[in-house]
Protein backbone atom coordinates (compact mmCIF):
# COMPACT_ATOMS: atom_id res chain seq x y z
CA UNK A 1 0.00 0.00 0.00
CA UNK A 2 2.97 2.14 0.65
CA UNK A 3 3.91 2.00 -3.21
CA UNK A 4 0.95 2.68 -4.12
CA UNK A 5 0.26 6.13 -2.22
CA UNK A 6 3.87 7.15 -2.96
CA UNK A 7 3.20 6.47 -6.83
CA UNK A 8 3.22 9.74 -8.74
CA UNK A 9 3.09 10.51 -12.42
CA UNK A 10 6.54 12.39 -12.90
CA UNK A 11 7.61 9.34 -11.43
CA UNK A 12 5.82 7.02 -14.30
CA UNK A 13 7.06 8.65 -16.68
CA UNK A 14 10.30 8.99 -15.90
CA UNK A 15 10.41 5.24 -15.35
CA UNK A 16 8.65 4.84 -19.19
CA UNK A 17 11.87 7.48 -20.69
CA UNK A 18 14.17 5.09 -18.95
CA UNK A 19 12.58 1.84 -20.04
CA UNK A 20 12.45 2.92 -23.61
CA UNK A 21 15.47 4.20 -23.61
CA UNK A 22 17.40 0.52 -22.08
CA UNK A 23 15.21 -0.96 -24.80
CA UNK A 24 15.89 1.24 -27.42
CA UNK A 25 19.58 1.04 -27.69
CA UNK A 26 20.75 -1.88 -25.76
CA UNK A 27 18.23 -4.48 -26.59
CA UNK A 28 19.76 -4.24 -29.99
CA UNK A 29 22.40 -5.48 -28.76
CA UNK A 30 20.58 -8.81 -26.74
CA UNK A 31 19.29 -9.30 -30.28
CA UNK A 32 22.49 -9.39 -31.85
CA UNK A 33 23.79 -11.34 -29.59
CA UNK A 34 20.39 -13.73 -29.77
CA UNK A 35 21.08 -14.19 -33.27
CA UNK A 36 25.24 -15.56 -32.99
CA UNK A 37 24.06 -18.27 -30.81
CA UNK A 38 20.94 -19.17 -32.81
CA UNK A 39 18.43 -19.01 -30.25
CA UNK A 40 15.23 -20.43 -30.62
CA UNK A 41 11.95 -17.85 -30.06
CA UNK A 42 11.04 -19.67 -27.21
CA UNK A 43 15.09 -18.97 -25.61
CA UNK A 44 14.64 -15.44 -27.04
CA UNK A 45 11.59 -14.80 -25.19
CA UNK A 46 12.92 -16.44 -22.23
CA UNK A 47 16.08 -14.48 -22.01
CA UNK A 48 14.46 -10.60 -22.42
CA UNK A 49 11.42 -12.46 -19.84
CA UNK A 50 14.25 -13.02 -17.27
CA UNK A 51 16.16 -9.90 -17.77
CA UNK A 52 13.07 -7.43 -17.87
CA UNK A 53 11.59 -9.46 -14.68
CA UNK A 54 14.74 -9.64 -13.12
CA UNK A 55 15.32 -5.80 -13.55
CA UNK A 56 11.69 -4.97 -12.42
CA UNK A 57 11.66 -6.98 -9.55
CA UNK A 58 15.07 -5.95 -8.06
CA UNK A 59 14.24 -2.21 -8.73
CA UNK A 60 10.84 -2.33 -7.11
CA UNK A 61 12.46 -4.63 -4.29
CA UNK A 62 15.90 -3.03 -3.64
CA UNK A 63 13.89 0.56 -4.03
CA UNK A 64 11.10 -0.21 -1.41
CA UNK A 65 13.95 -1.94 0.72
CA UNK A 66 16.03 1.40 0.85
CA UNK A 67 13.61 3.84 0.09
CA UNK A 68 16.04 5.15 -2.36
CA UNK A 69 15.10 5.12 -6.71
CA UNK A 70 17.65 2.27 -7.37
CA UNK A 71 17.31 1.50 -11.05
CA UNK A 72 18.52 -1.86 -12.29
CA UNK A 73 19.43 -3.49 -15.52
CA UNK A 74 20.95 -5.86 -17.72
CA UNK A 75 24.50 -5.66 -18.30
CA UNK A 76 24.65 -4.16 -21.44
CA UNK A 77 28.93 -5.05 -22.09
CA UNK A 78 27.76 -8.28 -21.18
CA UNK A 79 25.40 -8.80 -23.94
CA UNK A 80 28.07 -6.89 -26.65
CA UNK A 81 30.33 -9.66 -25.04
CA UNK A 82 27.79 -12.74 -26.03
CA UNK A 83 27.52 -11.35 -30.00
CA UNK A 84 31.45 -12.74 -30.24
CA UNK A 85 31.34 -15.50 -27.87
CA UNK A 86 28.09 -16.95 -27.10
CA UNK A 87 28.19 -18.77 -30.74
CA UNK A 88 31.19 -20.54 -29.34
CA UNK A 89 29.49 -22.84 -26.63
CA UNK A 90 26.85 -24.76 -26.37
CA UNK A 91 23.28 -22.70 -24.99
CA UNK A 92 23.20 -25.00 -21.86
CA UNK A 93 26.97 -24.04 -21.17
CA UNK A 94 26.29 -20.62 -21.51
CA UNK A 95 23.51 -20.54 -19.12
CA UNK A 96 26.62 -22.24 -16.96
CA UNK A 97 29.02 -19.45 -17.65
CA UNK A 98 26.02 -16.59 -16.36
CA UNK A 99 25.70 -19.47 -13.56
CA UNK A 100 28.71 -18.80 -12.16
CA UNK A 101 29.51 -15.16 -13.12
CA UNK A 102 25.97 -14.60 -10.82
CA UNK A 103 27.51 -16.67 -8.22
CA UNK A 104 30.74 -15.04 -8.16
CA UNK A 105 29.24 -11.35 -8.00
CA UNK A 106 26.85 -12.38 -5.13
CA UNK A 107 29.36 -13.31 -3.07
CA UNK A 108 31.13 -10.55 -3.90
CA UNK A 109 28.42 -8.15 -3.41
CA UNK A 110 27.56 -9.95 0.27
CA UNK A 111 31.03 -9.82 1.74
CA UNK A 112 31.55 -6.43 0.92
CA UNK A 113 34.83 -6.97 -1.14
CA UNK A 114 33.70 -5.70 -4.63
CA UNK A 115 35.64 -2.22 -4.70
CA UNK A 116 38.86 -4.28 -3.01
CA UNK A 117 38.73 -6.53 -5.91
CA UNK A 118 37.82 -3.75 -8.80
CA UNK A 119 41.13 -1.80 -7.40
CA UNK A 120 43.29 -4.71 -7.94
CA UNK A 121 43.07 -4.62 -11.66
CA UNK A 122 45.00 -1.33 -12.89
CA UNK A 123 41.69 0.92 -13.94
CA UNK A 124 43.21 1.42 -17.89
CA UNK A 125 43.16 -2.42 -18.16
CA UNK A 126 39.23 -2.46 -16.90
CA UNK A 127 38.17 0.82 -19.36
CA UNK A 128 40.22 -0.86 -22.19
CA UNK A 129 38.78 -4.09 -21.75
CA UNK A 130 34.72 -2.55 -21.64
CA UNK A 131 35.92 -0.33 -24.91
CA UNK A 132 37.50 -3.02 -27.17
CA UNK A 133 34.23 -5.43 -26.13
CA UNK A 134 32.16 -2.62 -27.45
CA UNK A 135 34.34 -0.92 -30.23
CA UNK A 136 33.10 -3.23 -32.64
CA UNK A 137 29.14 -1.94 -32.37
CA UNK A 138 30.17 1.42 -33.79
CA UNK A 139 32.00 0.20 -36.40
CA UNK A 140 29.15 -1.80 -37.50
CA UNK A 141 27.05 0.57 -37.05
CA UNK A 142 29.01 2.54 -40.03
CA UNK A 143 29.98 -0.70 -41.86
CA UNK A 144 26.11 -0.75 -42.33
CA UNK A 145 25.67 2.53 -44.48
CA UNK A 146 26.45 1.28 -47.93
CA UNK A 147 24.05 -1.40 -47.82
CA UNK A 148 21.79 1.16 -46.58
CA UNK A 149 22.77 4.42 -47.27
CA UNK A 150 19.56 6.77 -46.27
CA UNK A 151 18.43 5.04 -42.84
CA UNK A 152 21.75 4.60 -41.79
CA UNK A 153 23.09 8.48 -42.32
CA UNK A 154 19.70 9.79 -41.26
CA UNK A 155 20.06 7.82 -37.96
CA UNK A 156 23.77 8.93 -37.07
CA UNK A 157 22.60 12.38 -38.03
CA UNK A 158 19.39 12.56 -36.10
CA UNK A 159 21.31 11.18 -33.19
CA UNK A 160 24.37 13.66 -33.62
CA UNK A 161 21.63 16.87 -33.59
CA UNK A 162 19.30 15.42 -30.89
CA UNK A 163 22.93 14.69 -28.46
CA UNK A 164 23.14 18.65 -28.77
CA UNK A 165 19.43 19.81 -28.44
CA UNK A 166 18.42 16.72 -26.36
CA UNK A 167 21.05 14.89 -24.92
CA UNK A 168 19.34 12.12 -22.52
CA UNK A 169 17.05 10.99 -25.30
CA UNK A 170 19.70 11.37 -28.10
CA UNK A 171 18.95 7.03 -28.71
CA UNK A 172 15.05 7.37 -28.17
CA UNK A 173 15.06 9.78 -31.44
CA UNK A 174 17.79 8.20 -33.39
CA UNK A 175 15.33 5.33 -32.51
CA UNK A 176 12.17 6.53 -33.72
CA UNK A 177 13.27 8.42 -36.78
CA UNK A 178 14.83 5.07 -38.03
CA UNK A 179 11.57 3.39 -37.29
CA UNK A 180 9.82 6.07 -39.76
CA UNK A 181 12.21 6.01 -42.20
CA UNK A 182 12.38 1.94 -42.44
CA UNK A 183 8.20 2.28 -42.30
CA UNK A 184 8.33 4.77 -45.29
CA UNK A 185 10.46 2.15 -47.29
CA UNK A 186 8.39 -0.57 -46.49
CA UNK A 187 10.42 -2.40 -44.24
CA UNK A 188 8.29 -2.93 -41.60
CA UNK A 189 5.88 -5.24 -42.27
CA UNK A 190 6.72 -7.90 -40.21
CA UNK A 191 5.28 -5.43 -37.53
CA UNK A 192 2.00 -6.77 -38.55
CA UNK A 193 2.61 -10.27 -36.79
CA UNK A 194 3.62 -8.96 -33.96
CA UNK A 195 1.39 -10.36 -30.69
CA UNK A 196 1.48 -8.99 -27.17
CA UNK A 197 1.01 -12.60 -25.65
CA UNK A 198 2.12 -13.02 -22.15
CA UNK A 199 5.11 -14.85 -22.24
CA UNK A 200 6.36 -18.60 -20.53
CA UNK A 201 9.84 -18.70 -19.72
CA UNK A 202 11.60 -21.44 -20.72
CA UNK A 203 13.85 -23.28 -18.17
CA UNK A 204 17.72 -24.80 -19.38
CA UNK A 205 19.48 -26.52 -16.83
CA UNK A 206 23.15 -25.33 -16.45
CA UNK A 207 26.28 -27.42 -18.08
CA UNK A 208 29.42 -26.42 -16.81
CA UNK A 209 32.70 -26.01 -19.12
CA UNK A 210 35.64 -24.33 -18.48
CA UNK A 211 35.90 -23.09 -21.74
CA UNK A 212 32.60 -21.11 -21.37
CA UNK A 213 33.76 -20.09 -18.22
CA UNK A 214 36.72 -18.82 -18.98
CA UNK A 215 35.49 -16.97 -22.14
CA UNK A 216 32.43 -15.80 -20.60
CA UNK A 217 31.37 -16.22 -17.38
CA UNK A 218 35.09 -14.56 -15.97
CA UNK A 219 34.75 -11.69 -18.66
CA UNK A 220 30.69 -11.09 -17.86
CA UNK A 221 31.99 -10.89 -13.70
CA UNK A 222 34.40 -8.01 -14.45
CA UNK A 223 32.75 -5.79 -17.05
CA UNK A 224 29.49 -6.02 -15.35
CA UNK A 225 31.37 -4.64 -12.05
CA UNK A 226 33.47 -2.36 -13.64
CA UNK A 227 31.06 -0.94 -16.11
CA UNK A 228 27.51 -1.23 -14.72
CA UNK A 229 27.89 -1.70 -10.56
CA UNK A 230 30.54 0.78 -9.78
CA UNK A 231 29.29 3.47 -11.90
CA UNK A 232 25.41 3.03 -10.65
CA UNK A 233 26.76 3.06 -7.17
CA UNK A 234 27.97 6.46 -8.54
CA UNK A 235 25.03 8.08 -9.84
CA UNK A 236 23.16 7.01 -6.47
CA UNK A 237 25.89 8.85 -4.30
CA UNK A 238 25.46 11.91 -6.85
CA UNK A 239 22.04 12.24 -6.47
CA UNK A 240 22.52 12.84 -2.80
CA UNK A 241 22.13 8.88 -1.75
CA UNK A 242 24.19 6.85 0.52
CA UNK A 243 23.25 3.42 -0.92
CA UNK A 244 24.73 0.08 1.01
CA UNK A 245 27.05 -1.89 -1.39
CA UNK A 246 26.38 -5.42 -0.38
CA UNK A 247 22.26 -4.75 -0.41
CA UNK A 248 22.32 -3.49 -3.90
CA UNK A 249 25.14 -6.05 -5.07
CA UNK A 250 23.84 -8.96 -2.94
CA UNK A 251 20.26 -8.43 -4.23
CA UNK A 252 20.97 -8.19 -7.62
CA UNK A 253 23.80 -11.16 -7.44
CA UNK A 254 21.20 -13.39 -5.75
CA UNK A 255 18.09 -12.50 -8.27
CA UNK A 256 21.13 -13.03 -11.29
CA UNK A 257 21.49 -16.61 -9.73
CA UNK A 258 17.67 -17.47 -9.75
CA UNK A 259 16.82 -16.31 -13.15
CA UNK A 260 19.98 -17.41 -14.72
CA UNK A 261 18.66 -20.73 -15.74
CA UNK A 262 15.97 -18.85 -17.85
CA UNK A 263 18.58 -16.97 -19.75
CA UNK A 264 19.27 -14.13 -17.88
CA UNK A 265 22.96 -12.93 -18.37
CA UNK A 266 23.37 -10.60 -15.58
CA UNK A 267 21.23 -8.45 -13.54
CA UNK A 268 23.01 -5.12 -12.08
CA UNK A 269 23.13 -1.46 -10.94
CA UNK A 270 22.01 0.86 -14.08
CA UNK A 271 23.69 4.38 -14.40
CA UNK A 272 22.55 5.82 -17.42
CA UNK A 273 18.85 4.98 -17.17
CA UNK A 274 19.37 5.54 -13.40
CA UNK A 275 20.52 8.81 -13.88
CA UNK A 276 16.87 9.20 -15.56
CA UNK A 277 14.88 8.40 -12.42
CA UNK A 278 17.17 9.38 -9.22
CA UNK A 279 16.68 13.90 -10.25
CA UNK A 280 14.10 15.91 -9.06
CA UNK A 281 12.39 15.56 -12.65
CA UNK A 282 10.82 11.86 -11.38
CA UNK A 283 9.70 13.41 -8.19
CA UNK A 284 10.21 16.69 -5.76
CA UNK A 285 10.23 14.63 -3.16
CA UNK A 286 13.41 12.13 -3.11
CA UNK A 287 11.59 9.68 -0.66
CA UNK A 288 8.81 9.02 -3.44
CA UNK A 289 11.21 8.20 -6.27
CA UNK A 290 11.35 4.96 -5.60
CA UNK A 291 8.27 3.88 -7.44
CA UNK A 292 9.92 4.14 -11.20
CA UNK A 293 11.14 0.75 -11.06
CA UNK A 294 7.39 -0.91 -11.70
CA UNK A 295 7.17 -0.23 -15.00
CA UNK A 296 10.33 -3.62 -15.88
CA UNK A 297 7.62 -5.55 -14.47
CA UNK A 298 4.65 -4.92 -16.89
CA UNK A 299 7.17 -4.68 -19.73
CA UNK A 300 8.82 -8.32 -18.99
CA UNK A 301 5.58 -10.18 -18.89
CA UNK A 302 5.10 -9.24 -22.66
CA UNK A 303 8.55 -9.37 -23.58
CA UNK A 304 7.59 -12.30 -26.31
CA UNK A 305 5.88 -9.41 -28.12
CA UNK A 306 8.54 -7.33 -27.62
CA UNK A 307 11.34 -9.75 -29.40
CA UNK A 308 8.98 -10.31 -32.32
CA UNK A 309 8.86 -6.69 -32.75
CA UNK A 310 12.90 -5.78 -32.91
CA UNK A 311 13.20 -8.63 -35.08
CA UNK A 312 10.82 -7.20 -37.66
CA UNK A 313 13.72 -4.40 -37.83
CA UNK A 314 15.90 -3.78 -40.64
CA UNK A 315 19.10 -5.03 -39.54
CA UNK A 316 20.99 -2.32 -40.92
CA UNK A 317 18.88 -0.28 -37.87
CA UNK A 318 19.75 -2.30 -35.40
CA UNK A 319 23.29 -2.08 -35.69
CA UNK A 320 23.58 1.59 -36.43
CA UNK A 321 21.01 2.28 -33.07
CA UNK A 322 23.29 -0.29 -31.56
CA UNK A 323 26.40 1.84 -32.37
CA UNK A 324 25.37 5.14 -31.52
CA UNK A 325 23.91 3.74 -28.09
CA UNK A 326 27.45 2.59 -27.55
CA UNK A 327 29.42 5.69 -28.47
CA UNK A 328 29.02 7.21 -24.61
CA UNK A 329 30.45 3.85 -23.29
CA UNK A 330 33.27 3.58 -25.70
CA UNK A 331 34.49 6.70 -24.73
CA UNK A 332 34.09 6.44 -21.50
CA UNK A 333 36.09 3.45 -21.74
CA UNK A 334 39.13 4.93 -24.12
CA UNK A 335 39.54 7.80 -22.00
CA UNK A 336 39.89 5.71 -18.35
CA UNK A 337 42.22 3.80 -20.73
CA UNK A 338 44.77 6.59 -21.53
CA UNK A 339 44.28 8.59 -18.25
CA UNK A 340 45.48 5.89 -16.54
CA UNK A 341 49.48 6.48 -17.39
CA UNK A 342 51.63 3.83 -15.60
CA UNK A 343 49.06 1.03 -17.26
CA UNK A 344 48.79 2.74 -20.96
CA UNK A 345 50.62 0.66 -23.21
CA UNK A 346 49.00 -2.69 -21.32
CA UNK A 347 45.59 -0.95 -21.95
CA UNK A 348 46.15 -0.39 -25.67
CA UNK A 349 47.10 -4.30 -25.85
CA UNK A 350 44.06 -5.08 -24.24
CA UNK A 351 42.46 -2.80 -26.28
CA UNK A 352 43.27 -4.37 -29.41
CA UNK A 353 43.35 -7.96 -28.42
CA UNK A 354 39.69 -7.43 -27.12
CA UNK A 355 38.95 -5.99 -30.30
CA UNK A 356 40.52 -8.33 -32.57
CA UNK A 357 37.72 -10.67 -32.04
CA UNK A 358 40.33 -13.79 -31.87
CA UNK A 359 39.31 -16.95 -30.36
CA UNK A 360 41.69 -19.29 -29.16
CA UNK A 361 41.34 -22.84 -27.76
CA UNK A 362 37.36 -22.12 -27.76
CA UNK A 363 38.19 -19.15 -25.40
CA UNK A 364 36.77 -15.45 -26.34
CA UNK A 365 38.98 -12.50 -26.60
CA UNK A 366 37.74 -10.63 -24.04
CA UNK A 367 39.93 -12.92 -21.63
CA UNK A 368 43.11 -12.83 -24.09
CA UNK A 369 43.12 -9.30 -23.89
CA UNK A 370 42.28 -9.07 -20.32
CA UNK A 371 45.66 -11.39 -19.56
CA UNK A 372 47.97 -9.85 -22.28
CA UNK A 373 47.03 -6.46 -20.62
CA UNK A 374 47.62 -8.19 -17.12
CA UNK A 375 50.59 -9.60 -18.05
CA UNK A 376 52.27 -6.70 -20.05
CA UNK A 377 51.48 -4.19 -16.61
CA UNK A 378 53.88 -7.12 -14.63
CA UNK A 379 56.30 -7.03 -17.11
CA UNK A 380 56.20 -3.10 -17.69
CA UNK A 381 56.16 -2.26 -14.12
CA UNK A 382 57.86 -4.85 -12.68
CA UNK A 383 61.44 -2.73 -12.88
CA UNK A 384 59.65 0.36 -10.97
CA UNK A 385 58.69 -2.01 -8.21
CA UNK A 386 61.58 -3.48 -7.00
CA UNK A 387 63.07 0.35 -7.35
CA UNK A 388 60.52 1.23 -5.21
CA UNK A 389 60.92 -1.99 -2.80
CA UNK A 390 64.55 -1.48 -2.66
CA UNK A 391 64.48 2.21 -2.06
CA UNK A 392 61.88 1.28 0.91
CA UNK A 393 64.20 -1.39 2.38
CA UNK A 394 67.48 1.26 2.13
CA UNK A 395 64.88 3.70 4.02
CA UNK A 396 64.41 1.51 6.91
Amino acid sequence: MTIFRDFSPSAAVAALVAVLVGFSGPFAIVTQAADAGHLTAGQRASWVWAIAVGSGVTSLALSWWTRMPVITAWSTPGAALLVTSLGDHPYRAAVGAFLFSAVAMTVIGLTGVFGRLIDRIPKGIVSALLAGILLQFVLHAFQAVPGAPVLTVAVIVVFVLAKRLLSRYAVLVALLVGVAIAAAQGQLDGLSQVTAHVTRPEFTMPAFSLSAVISIGIPMLLVTSASQNAPGLGVLRASGYTPDDRKLLGGTGIVSVLLAPFGSHAVNLAAITAAICTGPEAHPDPRRRYTAGVFYLLIGVFSAGLVQAFSALPKALIAVVAGVALLGAVLTGLVGAVEDVPAREAALITLAVTASGVTVLGVGSAFWGLLAGLAAHGVLTLRTRKRVSASGTIGA
